[in-house]
């Protein structure tokens, strides 16, 4: 039975792919802070597999590594690692952009997916196999007005990922990143801020993706034989040409 460790388990593509892995009986380590959330999953997925929760914050350093420490034996031989883990705040021009915003989202996109990295790898590497999926975006692959931080972030996340790919190739190790263009899940309420009416908008007048659409995908990448990495895939609703580009009808 493998393991997988899932970073953001508590919501949209998180939360859905620990659902699509319970049920094809992979063992998960759910990330996340919000306890009750991980809770409930918990609850709900182990019918299906071995569930273990882990409630901490990324941005934190001592408290991903000692957290991580602390996994029982059965769960400390992590297989998948799934860097899920983000969040957009604020749509603002640069020049009026907030410097907490700024702080949260390089906290997390970026430094919070290095800490975790960093704290599994060493254990990969004594094993010489693994594979990590590292979720970026579309916002990585090109940048859109207001976009300024975030998309730099998800560049950072693209960048890293190459870079990780390079650094333990040799070891046994697969990396490959997942790129979703507009997803339906709470991301655009926690970048309004909880202003439902500009959240709802982003996915007004067309078929967004669903987090159980990336969901397969990561099964789809986690599932190819040994010899087969998936290195980079970017992935839009039908309606989404790039960024700035949507059919909305």
């Amino acid at each position: 039975m493998k393991t997988a460790l899932i970073t953001g388990a508590t919501s949209g593509i998180g939360k859905s792919t620990a659902i699509r892995f319970a049920l094809e009986g992979i063992r998960l380590i759910l990330c996340g802070r919000r306890t009750d959330r991980l809770e409930q999953l918990k609850n709900e997925l182990s019918v299906e597999s071995s569930v273990h929760i882990l409630s901490f914050d990324v941005r934190n350093r001592e408290e991903v590594f000692k957290t991580i420490e602390s996994l029982p034996e059965e769960f400390r031989n992590i297989d998948i690692l799934v860097n899920n883990a983000g969040n957009a705040h604020g749509l603002d021009p640069i020049q009026t952009g907030s410097m907490d915003d700024w702080d949260a989202m390089l906290d997390i996109n970026v430094k919070g997916l290095l800490y975790v990295s960093k704290a599994i790898i060493p254990g990969m590497i004594e094993r010489q196999s693994g594979h990590i999926i590292n979720i970026g975006s579309t916002a990585g692959k090109e940048v859109y007005p207001n976009g300024n931080v975030y998309c730099a972030s998800k560049h950072a996340v693209d960048a890293i990922n190459q870079g990780m790919r390079m650094d333990l190739n040799g070891n046994g190790i697969r990396v490959g990143a997942v790129n979703p263009g507009l997803t339906q899940t709470e991301f655009s309420d926690v970048r309004f801020k909880g202003d439902s009416d500009k959240a709802e908008k982003v996915y007004q007048g067309f078929k967004a993706l669903q987090p159980e659409d990336i969901a397969d995908i990561i099964h789809f990448v986690v599932t190819r034989p040994y010899h087969v990495n998936i290195a980079d895939l970017t992935v839009m609703p039908t309606a989404q040409a790039s960024s700035t580009m949507v059919d909305r009808k």
